[in-house]
């Protein structure tokens, strides 16, 4: 289930609320009691694990890696 950050308008107390999708969002701020309790746009947190990912293919490259010019690479061999 999502995490939700909202944020009273009013009170400015602020919570985070484990909720559905599909639940209605909350509007009543359970610090003032005010109908201006609503969601806050914030970034998804999320980690790319497993293979085809830069973190895990590309993060750190071969230190031993031919330069373009010495001969070693696939456009100077031709």
């Amino acid at each position: 289930m999502p995490i939700y950050a909202y944020k009273c308008a009013q009170c400015g107390h602020t919570e985070d609320v484990m909720q559905k999708m599909s639940d209605a969002e909350l509007t009543v701020c359970p610090q003032c009691g005010q109908t201006t309790f609503s969601k806050q746009l914030s970034a998804a947190g999320f980690q790319l694990k497993g293979n085809g990912y830069y973190a895990t293919d590309f993060k750190n490259k071969p230190a031993d890696a031919p330069a373009c010019g010495s001969g070693g690479c696939p456009a100077c061999v031709s």
